[in-house]
């Protein structure tokens, strides 16, 4: 019996399938939209996405690279990389929080990255709109904390996922070196830590949370 009813958007990534899994073997009712069931650069899909439905949980996992100098970024590649990592997110969460505030309550979390606050040179596209979600999270849950909704951000870490799979193993070295754990997280943890932060923080908003074991 479902009584708690999430949206994850990049549902066909490595987190958003790891939330899947988590949040459905305990009992929630899932949708998790891939690009090619809802495009986020498209306001109107959208907007028609959300009409009527109104999400205990709302996560923004979506996320692309292009990874480059930012004078060797071509406008179509940033401006690309804006519309899924930032504006995707800000439009999806705009279209999402009426129905939360109607009902008083609802939360928000949205996929941030640690290159947003230590951002590796060639990322420059990616890291700025992975820097601005930390903007908009902090607005949204002062704007929002009133009407009972928390807005939430994280920093999963570096993740074995179809990301990061251009990434060679002399880089992928060199970033391990900087987790003190001298391991890497896993989609599985992000999810649990997800469910945990929603089901047992529920006075937790505002909150950027670092999940790897790379030091500040």
């Amino acid at each position: 019996m479902y009584n708690r009813f999430a949206i994850v958007i990049g549902g066909s990534g490595g987190i958003g399938q790891a939330l899947v899994t988590e949040l459905s073997l305990n009992s929630w009712q899932v949708e998790a939209p891939d690009s090619h069931n809802l495009d986020v650069r498209d306001p109107k899909a959208i907007r028609s996405y959300f009409t009527g439905k109104t999400p205990d949980l709302f996560v923004y996992a979506a996320g692309i690279t292009r990874d480059a100098l930012l004078v060797r970024s071509s406008e179509e590649d940033w401006d690309e990389t804006w519309s899924v990592n930032f504006t995707g997110a800000a439009l999806c969460t705009t279209a999402v929080i009426p129905a939360m505030i109607a009902r008083k309550f609802g939360h928000v979390v949205l996929l941030s990255s640690w290159s947003a606050l230590h951002p590796p040179v060639g990322q420059a596209a990616y890291a700025a709109s992975k820097a601005e979600l930390l903007g908009l999270a902090n607005n949204l849950a002062r704007s929002y904390g009133p009407s009972n909704i928390r807005i939430n951000t994280i920093l999963p870490g570096f993740l074995e996922t179809r990301m990061t799979t251009h990434i060679g193993a002399e880089r992928r070295q060199e970033i391990l070196k900087d987790h003190v754990l001298g391991r890497f997280n896993t989609c599985a943890s992000v999810a649990s830590f997800i469910r945990y932060l929603h089901e047992e923080l529920p006075h937790t908003s505002g909150q950027v949370f670092q999940l790897d074991s790379r030091t500040v």
